[in-house]
């Protein structure tokens, strides 16, 4: 089955509190640029054109700076409730020809565009199947959800928010072997943050 990256989607989520870091994770500095954009700009690199950025907490700093890059943005008011209720607000504002979508949290900007090229092309060959990056038998973000799973997703009740929805469809799942170790760096702490632009840095120069 052949398809185009542009019939896709990426929701990236960066509504959270950013609690257990001295910063907002999305505006923190990598490079020349910030974490949001990295993870903007690596879809933009790979093709896709349909982007959703969900805001949430300190949503006005963040809108200036999406209508510049022309990123279209959706607010979460039910942020508090988690990422889970994020990611419905990301699927729930997706345009109808869209045939699956990326899920990524904005603090997982390292994943390179390539890495997002050989999803897609996973995809549209294996039809309706949740398509998972993974490195040395470790499963990273972004995952890719076909569209025929956004009305499970969206009425989803169980534990654990994404990780329990995905897991409760294991069996819809499809694994890529990739070499990009960036699908598994998050930035969860400050000490995280400063080892991965390091790591930027040092692949940037």
């Amino acid at each position: 089955m052949k398809g185009d990256i542009k019939r896709l989607a990426a929701i990236i989520v960066a509504g959270g509190y950013s609690s257990r870091m001295r910063a907002f994770k999305p505006l923190l500095p990598l490079g020349t640029t910030t974490v949001i954009e990295r993870c903007i700009d690596n879809f933009l690199e790979a093709g896709v054109q349909e982007i959703i950025l969900v805001l949430g907490y300190n949503a006005d700093v963040l809108k200036d700076l999406l209508e510049k890059k022309g990123i279209r943005w959706v607010y979460n008011d039910n942020y508090m409730a988690g990422m889970y209720s994020s990611v419905c607000a990301g699927v729930g504002a997706l345009k109808g020809d869209v045939e699956g979508a990326f899920i990524q949290p904005v603090d997982i900007p390292l994943v390179k565009a390539s890495t997002l090229t050989e999803l897609s092309e996973a995809f549209f060959q294996k039809g309706g199947k949740i398509i998972f990056p993974s490195m040395n038998y470790r499963r990273g973000h972004p995952p890719l959800i076909p569209k025929g799973l956004f009305e499970k997703l969206l009425v989803y009740k169980g534990d654990n928010g994404l990780k329990g929805f995905l897991k409760d469809h294991e069996a819809d799942a499809h694994y890529i072997s990739v070499e990009d170790e960036g699908i598994l760096l998050d930035i969860d702490t400050y000490e995280d943050y400063m080892r991965q632009r390091e790591r930027f840095l040092l692949s940037h120069e």
